[in-house]
């Protein structure tokens, strides 16, 4: 299970979450509590193993933006929060060669207030992302209001699951490897499990579960946390 531990904001929180054995950290760039400067994640970045992803979280619709934050810095992943652009998306993997590794989240609206149309917005959208062969994977994430990342909220995977399962199922025509798909969304150590049993997703990603206090990790939750999706 592929680990990823979002919105670090010192160090000593990235080491101890590598030590755990995380496989990838994030840096937030988008508004928020938790938002780092280009030299702050850099300068932590650099200090991490080779072997760990270093994932920048963007929720801009500038591709460029977006290029020199990951030129400029030992980052290694691009995780997208705007709204689903494929030309931004083929910019950006073109700017890097098709070496970039592109995140792109797609938000499942917790409150929508007519749910069988906000499930088709969602089921269109996650078979566009699933069709861009520059996607490397899909991040799940819940929403409210149209606003997603770092809520500290979950949806309901019961019924979002068979969804994402029907969607990548009709989705595989042997052209190209489908998005790894990562499930975010109001983790933590004592619902993880259950969560993987519901999606089988290749990874998890994790931020407010994980926390004492906005952009402060609590070890034994951290410490949790990755041995439950283990």
């Amino acid at each position: 299970m592929f680990i990823k531990i979002c919105a670090n904001t010192n160090l000593a929180d990235a080491q101890l979450a590598v030590e755990l054995g995380a496989d990838a950290v994030g840096f937030v760039f988008a508004p928020s509590k938790r938002r780092m400067t280009l030299e702050q994640a850099g300068s932590i970045a650099r200090l991490l193993p080779s072997s760990v992803e270093k994932v920048g979280v963007f929720a801009t619709d500038d591709p460029y933006e977006v290029e020199h934050f990951m030129a400029a810095s030992a980052l290694t992943v691009a995780q997208l929060h705007n709204e689903f652009d494929q030309g931004m998306v083929q910019a950006l993997s073109g700017e890097f060669g098709g070496k970039l590794k592109i995140i792109q989240a797609v938000s499942y609206e917790v409150n929508a207030t007519e749910r069988e149309a906000a499930d088709a917005r969602f089921e269109t959208t996650l078979r566009a992302v699933l069709a861009e062969p520059a996607i490397w994977a899909v991040l799940l994430d819940a929403a409210k209001g149209g606003v997603s990342g770092g809520l500290g909220t979950t949806f309901d995977w019961a019924h979002v699951a068979p969804i994402v399962r029907r969607v990548y199922e009709s989705a595989q025509d042997g052209k190209h490897e489908l998005p790894k798909l990562i499930l975010a969304g109001g983790l933590h150590a004592e619902n993880v499990g259950k969560a993987i049993a519901e999606f089988a997703p290749w990874g998890v990603d994790v931020a407010s579960g994980v926390e004492a206090a906005p952009g402060r990790k609590d070890p034994a939750k951290l410490k949790a946390f990755i041995a439950a999706a283990r």
